[in-house]
């Protein structure tokens, strides 16, 4: 069955919108640092926060140990939750609740 066309850029400007919530709800514990959210990567035994950032404002992400990296919020999505992009954008939109097509 194909799959519906997701609209990325919606879904990524109202994920935006609520960026830090979103941060803070898929990982707990980080802090912010000016424009970055600072976490644990949840995808190895990190002991200190300091090497995967997220910038709150603009949803490019990296983790500077293993040189894991995406541009946007549905990237990290699907880095997390080891989804694909068209998976996580489809989630996001469910837990924003809005349309997604």
């Amino acid at each position: 069955m194909p799959r519906k066309p997701l609209d990325f850029e919606k879904i990524n400007r109202a994920a935006m919108a609520c960026s830090l919530d979103i941060l803070r709800r898929w990982l707990p514990g980080g802090r912010i640092e000016g424009a970055e959210y600072v976490a644990l990567n949840p995808h190895r035994a990190d002991k200190r926060q300091g090497s995967f950032k997220i910038n709150w404002k603009t949803g490019l992400w990296a983790d500077w140990s293993t040189g894991d990296s995406g541009g946007d919020l549905i990237a990290l999505a699907a880095f997390i939750h080891q989804k694909s992009q068209y998976e996580a954008a489809e989630r996001m939109a469910e837990m924003l609740g809005i349309d997604h097509g």
